[in-house]
């Protein structure tokens, strides 16, 4: 039989008889949430003189001094590139959070890691999306040997505890967490109460028993409520899987991490027996680069501590409706309007009559300003008709006067753009710091876009 449940407003707490879109009490929308009765008749009991509420110990405030800090436990998961975006590896006890657009690698890249794991540690597979048949035919696809994996096709968040203790494993991983549900709560599963609470669950089962849970959660479109938004401040770590299902490059990106950095990428390949990884993702990019074409530049950014050499192409054509249209893909679109108001206003190219479109080959997204210096090139460079040296690569912020702005970390981008086979590289007149310049590559330093141009073009 079901518990008695009640819903209240995230927001003020306000407790109603039934669910509402709006909440009477401050207003808010979406904010009310169903929860078990008897998790909230927790708050409201009495504490005794001996510090415990009801036979609940209390926490008590602890001097900083006291408090043992202890190294956390990493263990590697057999991918390098998923270890990178981790901060060294996966933590004991930690709540991991795998998030991504259906059929982005997310699955795929959970089975490929159990080959690894199951060499030093018990992994269980839960899946409410497969059954185990299909799980075991996916992973001979994969390649996966399975030695010490261990596989339940369940969505009843009751069995899946049971599961855990019965077969205490080390590494658990849930997919996905759309399709768990909490009997207690009568609301569907993939719900905003249903995915919270099952969360919550895991969460405390991390933290209790030392299990390291990766928990898989879909995103749709607008990045919202389908699972990982809701979850961030819930979990340890938060990885997202980007790029485009009809291209072979996945990025993995950190949107939070409790033991690490949050800059990293890992580089993924899409193949046909599953997600390979990609070391050096600069020349990956690079290769089938056209050479003496109009309307393409390089550059470089930095991913983390990870310089990476991404290929710039622009296409201005002369526009025939009366609003010429602009498309940029992987690149920010109101920063590339800026820059082709400041290319027309600055540089004295007539580009208000051209359609404009821009993309970023490899499905790159780059949002960093270091950028902009090739995205004007390329731009340039189209249309005049005029090609950017092949051996050339452009490093720059560029301002609303047309200078050019120093970037961080120059050094380390030089050192990847001379590794790559650059000879020239284009940064502005003043950079940060001192610069030492890698052996064979020439530095042409310019004030503005302007000089960039004639230097160039």
């Amino acid at each position: 039989m079901k518990s008695k449940t009640i819903f209240f407003c995230t927001d003020c707490g306000n407790e109603m008889p039934k669910w509402q879109g709006k909440c009477p009490a401050c207003g808010a929308w979406n904010t009310v949430v169903e929860r078990p009765a008897e998790k909230v008749s927790k708050r409201t009991s009495v504490v005794d003189g001996r510090g415990s509420r009801a036979g609940i110990a209390v926490n008590k405030p602890k001097a900083m001094r006291d408090v043992e800090v202890t190294n956390e436990l990493r263990f590697r998961t057999g991918m390098g590139e998923l270890d990178r975006v981790l901060g060294g590896g996966a933590v004991k006890g930690s709540l991991v959070l795998v998030g991504g657009a259906p059929g982005i690698g997310k699955s795929t890249l959970m089975l490929q890691i159990c080959d690894s794991l199951c060499q030093f540690a018990h992994v269980l597979y839960v899946s409410g999306e497969e059954s185990e048949r299909q799980i075991k035919l996916r992973a001979e696809r994969l390649k996966v040997k399975g030695e010490g994996l261990s596989l339940l096709a369940e969505t009843n968040l009751e069995n899946i505890m049971d599961a855990v203790r019965e077969t205490k494993p080390d590494v658990l991983i849930v997919d996905s967490i759309q399709t768990l549900y909490n009997g207690d709560i009568s609301s569907a599963p993939g719900s905003i109460s249903q995915v919270k609470e099952c969360t919550m669950a895991l969460m405390q089962l991390a933290k209790g028993n030392g299990i390291t849970v990766f928990v898989i959660g879909h995103v749709n479109k607008e990045g919202a409520i389908a699972g990982p938004k809701v979850l961030e401040h819930m979990v340890d770590c938060v990885l997202y899987f980007e790029g485009e299902r009809h291209m072979a490059y996945r990025i993995l990106r950190a949107a939070k991490n409790r033991f690490g950095a949050t800059n990293e990428i890992g580089v993924f390949e899409m193949e046909d027996g599953g997600l390979a990884e990609v070391p050096n993702p600069s020349e990956a990019l690079l290769a089938g680069r056209p050479k003496d074409t109009p309307g393409t530049c390089v550059t470089c950014v930095m991913e983390g501590a990870r310089p990476v050499l991404a290929e710039i192409q622009a296409l201005v054509v002369p526009s025939s409706l009366g609003n010429p249209r602009r498309v940029s893909n992987g690149f920010d679109y109101n920063r590339s309007m800026l820059l082709l108001a400041v290319l027309e206003k600055r540089g004295g190219l007539m580009l208000s009559n051209c359609d404009a479109y821009m993309n970023v080959i490899g499905g790159l997204s780059l949002d960093e300003p270091a950028a902009d210096l090739a995205a004007v090139l390329a731009m340039a460079s189209s249309f005049r008709d005029r090609e950017v040296p092949h051996d050339l690569a452009a490093i720059g912020e560029v301002g609303l006067t047309g200078e050019l702005r120093a970037v961080s970390a120059l050094g380390q981008r030089l050192s990847e753009v001379q590794r790559l086979g650059f000879t020239k590289c284009l940064i502005p007149k003043r950079t940060q710091g001192k610069l030492i310049v890698p052996d064979g590559l020439e530095l042409i330093r310019v004030s503005n876009i302007r000089e960039a141009l004639a230097a160039l073009i």
